[in-house]
């Protein structure tokens, strides 16, 4: 479209579809709609799915202890039958234990106390039971809690006899009201009765919930028919003392580890009967469920709770996996809609942009050109210059106009390209080649030009095939040969140098060789004389002459010592390196074996790592070895419990090397005096030494290449790190 003020630019909102925007807005809110539904339906089958289950095994648990006790009445109802299988009123006391011992209820019926029998006698008939139980042989039988009561109930069996259950017999069951009350239900309806929750008279005062089930006897074996009967024919009752925690552990099994549930005894006021463990999950559960049933005429509810919903219900997790998925999903297809609706305006405004760019690079294209200081030429595919920039034409003596239509090699001496430091160019993988070449200038002396041609792609029907770039390298290269000139001259300087440096060395190593060897005559006569005078003169001399002598001696002594340590750093410097593979921890096991050896009184824990390896003189390590493991073993001698260890840890630059102890250690601030020769931390009273080891040692790893450092706190030990080549040493 045009105006009267010219072409006009289109409106980007034109270009915009809008209808485009609001599809994207429906696909969006579509697609939310349908995830959320679906996830919504999922998560509630799940969840209706977990709680089934959590129900069902709420029933199973249920029904265990159901079952459980059931397992328990059994048990009473085999006493009960023994009182219709005996001929006389009772079964004796070693029948009952017979027939307890052979149920062996310890070990099947955790939870049960014991078996036992009570019983039921009127106040008139209590005497005439004592001085029966008496007159059997079976003792005194105390009733206890004393006192005149109508009616009791006293314990006469109870096995196993435990020390517990021993102390319990003689007591008055019908005596307690709760005990009373199924005992009285069980003779009236001739049923077997479950008790409220009581302490065991066994639990003393131990805290724990008890019940007791009751089985009626009656004389003759056989239930009556009416009430009155029963309560005039009762003998007495067959019960079970067990505790609540270990019934349900047996009811249960493994079953009870994995489920939380409380049981409630309902009749009368609530009692709390049993509860699980709560572990560390402090997380509500996911689901609660209740299960009644009656008990042997108690009325029981169960509680049960589920485990937290993401335990309870663990493909949730997968569901919000999904759900965050399908929101994905939607803002994906938005964005894509979006982004289509875009497309058309982003189009416009890129194919507008580039056009400027494309102005925009011309110019500065014929700017570089125009106004480069390196000369720049195009080349047609013949090798003609099509174009030529002011640089190029400075450099060749020549003008622009007359370069164009020019073949470009005809500008050098020779067609193979020429360099004074190189042998030839070289191209790299994108195709730009670079050479040194002999320039024929108009007028003038020949120039070496450093060329850079690429090639250029141009438009269909354009002959243009490369730039080239020339540049003025004539004095640079001059001044490259006068630097390698003056290299060569300082390379015969370093190593006159290197030659009059290494004659010093070893003419020092030679004095100090002589200078040692020489002292070593004055020394002798020195300790000689003085050993004369201690075992000839010494009568003539007072103690304080003595004392001097003695001094001389030692201290005669003392610098042999220092002369034998010179020589041995000399040595050091002096030799070939022989190198090869050693292997540390054999060389660290055999001098630590050796220090054992030689003190055998000592008891040191020593840890060496296996299979370390070096490149290195083996007989250098070995006394570098010598040197730090030979201080850890002096410097822990005062310690107890004395420890040393060699080993490695790995580092970015390579493995560095340990010998660790924990002896008397020394100050870090003083850390700098360790490796100097004759230098000592610590007295020579205290540790012997002539400070010359750890120099050998540094000595020792720097000839290798490697470096050495250490950390140490006073009476806390000390640690020795170096480093030593794992390879072959570049000469």
């Amino acid at each position: 479209m045009t105006d009267a003020a010219g072409p006009r630019t289109p409106d980007l909102a034109e270009l915009s579809p809008r209808r485009g925007y609001l599809l994207a807005l429906i696909v969006l809110v579509g697609s939310l709609v349908l995830v959320f539904t679906a996830w919504r339906a999922a998560r509630e089958r799940e969840l209706r799915a977990a709680e089934a289950e959590f129900i069902s095994k709420s029933a199973e648990v249920t029904e265990l202890l159901r079952q459980g006790m059931i397992k328990y009445e059994l048990v009473a109802r085999g006493g009960v039958s023994m009182f219709a299988s005996v001929s006389r009123e009772r079964p004796t006391p070693a029948q009952w234990k017979a027939y307890v011992d052979g149920m062996d209820i310890q070990e099947r019926f955790p939870g049960m106390v014991g078996l036992g029998f009570g019983e039921y006698v009127t106040a008139t008939r209590l005497p005439e039971l004592q001085l029966l139980w008496r007159d059997a042989g079976y003792g005194m039988l105390e009733v206890w809690p004393r006192g005149e009561r109508a009616d009791y109930g006293p314990i006469l069996y109870l096995e196993p006899k435990t020390p517990a259950n021993v102390a319990a017999v003689g007591y008055d069951m019908y005596s307690e009201p709760v005990r009373r009350a199924a005992m009285t239900a069980a003779m009236d309806t001739g049923n077997t009765y479950l008790s409220g929750p009581v302490h065991l008279i066994q639990d003393g005062p131990l805290q724990g919930t008890g019940l007791l089930l009751y089985l009626p006897v009656y004389r003759g074996g056989s239930r009556p028919a009416t009430t009155g009967l029963r309560r005039s024919e009762i003998q007495g009752w067959a019960y079970v003392p067990l505790r609540m925690e270990g019934f349900v552990s047996n009811a249960l099994g493994a079953v009870h580890g994995s489920t939380n549930f409380r049981v409630f005894d309902e009749g009368g006021d609530e009692r709390l009967l049993f509860a699980t463990p709560k572990g560390g999950d402090r997380r509500a559960p996911a689901f609660h469920h209740s299960e009644r049933f009656n008990q042997y005429g108690r009325r029981w509810r169960v509680d049960f709770d589920s485990a937290p919903l993401a335990v309870a219900a663990p493909r949730l997790q997968g569901l919000q996996n999904l759900l965050a998925l399908g929101l994905f999903s939607s803002l994906l297809l938005y964005a894509i809609a979006w982004m289509l609706a875009r497309t058309e305006a982003q189009a416009y405004r890129i194919a507008v942009r580039m056009t400027e760019d494309f102005r925009r690079s011309e110019q500065r294209f014929r700017s570089a050109m125009l106004y480069s200081a390196i000369g720049k030429a195009l080349l047609d595919s013949e090798g003609h210059i099509v174009e030529a920039n002011p640089a190029l034409a400075t450099i060749v003596g020549l003008t622009p106009q007359a370069l164009v239509g020019m073949r470009f090699d005809a500008l050098f001496e020779s067609d193979e390209p020429e360099m004074i430091a190189h042998a030839s160019g070289s191209t790299d993988a994108q195709g730009v080649h670079r050479a040194t070449r002999r320039l024929h200038r108009e007028g003038g002396e020949p120039r070496q030009a450093q060329l850079t041609y690429s090639p250029v792609p141009g438009n269909v029907g354009q002959d243009i095939a490369g730039l080239v770039q020339v540049e003025d390298v004539t004095e640079r290269l001059r001044a490259e040969a006068r630097v390698h000139a003056l290299n060569r001259t300082l390379e015969a300087r370093v190593a006159l140098r290197t030659r009059e440096l290494s004659q010093a060395n070893q003419e020092l190593e030679a004095f100090a060789y002589s200078i040692s060897h020489d002292l070593r005559a004055p020394l002798r006569a020195i300790d000689g004389f003085s050993r004369i005078l201690v075992e000839r003169h010494s009568i003539g001399l007072d103690d304080a002459g003595k004392g001097y002598l003695v001094r001389v001696r030692r201290a005669a002594a003392r610098m042999g010592e220092l002369i034998d340590a010179l020589l041995k750093m000399s040595r050091l410097s002096r030799g070939e390196l022989k190198l090869e593979r050693v292997e540390l921890s054999r060389l660290a096991s055999e001098v630590l074996e050796e220090l054992r050896v030689g003190d055998g009184r000592r008891q040191v824990e020593t840890l060496i790592e296996p299979d370390l390896f070096v490149i290195g003189d083996a007989t250098l390590l070995r006394n570098l070895l010598g040197n730090l493991l030979g201080n850890a073993w002096k410097f822990t001698r005062d310690r107890v419990g004395a420890r040393i260890e060699f080993g490695a840890v790995q580092r970015e630059a390579g493995p560095e090397y340990f010998v660790r102890d924990n002896g008397a250690g020394f100050a870090q601030e003083y850390v700098d005096k360790l490796f100097r020769p004759f230098q000592r931390l610590h007295q020579n009273e205290d540790f012997a030494g002539h400070g010359i080891g750890l120099a050998s040692v540094k000595r020792i790893v720097e000839r290798h290449g490697g470096t050495i450092r250490a950390e140490g706190e006073v009476g806390h030990g000390a640690t020795f790190w170096f480093t030593l080549p794992r390879e072959k040493l570049i000469d």
